[in-house]
Formats: structure tokens, sequence, C-alpha cells
């Protein structure tokens, strides 16, 4: 009933990779295939994803030859899934025991939903440090600060990928292709919820967004004009286009402070 997808790319540590496949292979929900496109690594990630996968036959495993980035890579295992649902998962994170079967079981019983999504906690090498949670019922404005759905946590109904393409792969795309897929499913009248529930757990150190280069800021600003346009959020939404090259300086401890106040805010607004 559902494909698991995974992209990977120079991941080469083996009690991560363990780590994030367990945690499928021990869902609770075991009608699954669970699809993992090697993206052309070079570090031996292959060779310990091979050892892994031997261990279970729902996992199929793929390569390819270079690097096409994540969106090509996810698009392939979409295009060899068998599932009726896509649930995305990342390499260096890990799910929930439970998450598959709450997922389908809202998807089954929400028939005029999409796809799901939950909250995550964020967590690195002294254990969790964050939470990330966004409103249950997003709408086209709620793009205009961010992604309002965490990715990797969520499970699609595959027709509803299908109908638009799947990932767009492009220049402006690279590390935005979740947010251009979200925008783009929107424009096409498909809708997503994000439940209560943490069902998902992301790697992710403090000082990451200090690492990432700042011209992928560039290219988000591009996506970003081109979803809002499609949602309707243009020309009101042209401040938030330039959002990205505006928060590239800002420290993340502040841009943290920013997020939590705006969504206290929409919450009391929404009641």
């Amino acid at each position: 009933m559902v494909s698991v997808i995974m992209s990977v790319f120079n991941t080469n540590d083996e009690t991560l990779l363990q780590h994030s496949i367990q945690s499928i292979i021990s869902q609770t929900f075991s009608n699954f295939e669970f699809i993992i496109c090697d993206d052309g690594s070079t570090d031996g990630t292959y060779e310990i994803l091979e050892t892994i996968s031997k261990g279970d036959s729902r996992i199929k495993l793929i390569k390819n030859e270079t690097n096409l980035r994540a969106a090509t890579a996810r698009n392939r295992c979409i295009s060899l899934s068998k599932g009726k649902y896509i649930a995305v998962m990342d390499a260096d994170d890990y799910s929930a025991v439970n998450r598959l079967q709450i997922q389908v079981d809202f998807l089954e019983n929400n028939k005029e939903i999409d796809f799901v999504g939950s909250g995550a906690d964020l967590y690195n090498e002294n254990g969790i440090w964050g939470h990330r949670k966004y409103n249950s019922t997003p709408e086209n404005k709620d793009f205009l600060f961010v992604l309002p759905f965490i990715h990797a946590s969520v499970m699609f109904r595959k027709k509803a990928l299908k109908a638009v393409g799947g990932y767009r792969v492009a220049k402006e795309t690279i590390r935005t292709e979740d947010y251009d897929l979200f925008m783009r499913l929107y424009a096409n009248g498909y809708k997503g919820v994000n439940l209560e529930d943490t069902l998902y757990f992301i790697n992710e150190d403090q000082s990451l967004y200090k690492r990432r280069k700042y011209y992928h800021k560039f290219n988000e600003a591009v996506v970003r004009y081109k979803g809002f346009r499609a949602l309707g959020l243009m020309p009101g939404g042209f401040l938030y286009v330039i959002k990205p090259l505006i928060v590239g300086l800002i420290p993340l401890s502040i841009l943290n402070l920013l997020k939590d106040k705006y969504y206290r805010h929409k919450k009391l607004v929404d009641k």
C-alpha cells in the first residue's frame, strides 16, 4: 500500500543510515516497499546500503551512476513505486515506529485530503534540542513566510504527485524542490494537513544554516516568485519573495524567535 522513498548521497555513516532505515523496517504497519536511491555516492555509501538492504526483502536499492540531485532521485523512486501512497524519508533522520500506520489511517479516512505531514523533533549528538510544528490546515497565504510542511514527514497520495509531474528538476529547485512541489500541489487544488503527532525526527545541527551557501537563497527567491504567482499571492507577496536574501544575513537565534512569534500570533488569530 505504501512506497517509502529515500534519496541518499555521500552519507557513509553506517550507524546513521542503519538507524534511519531501521526506523522504517520496524514500522507497526508492514504493507510497504522501501525504495532507496543512491544518488551517485563516491564515499562508499552504496556499499553500506547494499549490506543493510540484504536484511529485508522490502528494500529496493537502486543507484544513479552520477549525482543527479534529490529531485531527480526521488522522481526515479516514484516512477518505480507500486504503492497507493508515497512516504518521504531522509537518510539522516528517523521516523516514529507508528508513523506509517497513523498516516495511512488518516488518508484512508479522509479522502478529500491529498497528503499528510506531522510535527518533528530536532536532534543532534547531544539529544533533542528543538521542535518544529506548523498549522494543521495550511492555506495559500501560509506559504509566504515559510514552507508550512515538514517535507520528509509527509505521506502523499501518489496520484496527486503524478498529476503535478512529481518534483520539478531545475537549477532554482536545488535545495528548494520541496517548497516548489508543495506550492504546485496547492496551485492545482490539492490540499494537505499536518497532524498534531510528532512522527518524525530531524538530525539537524544548530549551526546548519551558517554552512549553507548564500547563492541557494537566490534560487529560493526564484522558486518563491513562481510559486506565489501561481497561488495568487502576488504582487502583495513580493517582500516575502526576497525574504531568503534577508534571512541569510540574520542570526539563526533571531530567526527562530521571529518564527515562534509568527506562529503564536497566527494560532491566536485562527482561534
